[in-house]
């Protein structure tokens, strides 16, 4: 079972890192005063576990809290000089990382139905 259990914590990472994606996107507009931080892009901190385990979705790390500053004089947040925060965040990098996720993700789960096919027909063998 651990061509199994390997794609299974494979399948969960690539998960956390699909969620981190997510997140990043829903809030890549998501404005702040200037004398706040802005929204911090999310990272997952992935390692191996020992041995042939798999891996693991340790820690959410977070990008710069500067931000980029943009000028909208209408926006209800601005400040006197018309500026508010928005996160430096890149829509295409996210993008990128996110055909990246799935691409795994669909990897990992082909495994893990290949992996039933071969143990179930291992089964059928020791019955006959």
């Amino acid at each position: 079972m651990d061509a199994i259990g390997i794609a299974a914590s494979a399948l969960t990472t690539h998960r956390k890192w699909m969620d981190a994606i997510s997140d990043n996107l829903a809030n890549i507009n998501t404005a702040t005063r200037t004398s706040e931080a802005a929204f911090q892009e999310r990272f997952i901190e992935v390692v191996e576990k020992r041995g042939t385990e798999g891996v693991e979705a340790r820690s959410v790390q977070f990008g710069d809290p500067e931000g980029r500053l943009t000028y909208a004089p209408d926006h209800p947040l601005a400040d006197e000089n018309g500026y508010i925060r928005l996160p430096d965040i890149d829509m295409g990098a996210q993008m990128g990382h996110l055909i990246l996720a799935q691409r795994g993700y669909q990897a990992n789960a082909a495994i893990v139905d290949r992996a039933k096919s071969s143990y179930e027909a291992a089964i059928q063998i020791g019955r006959s």
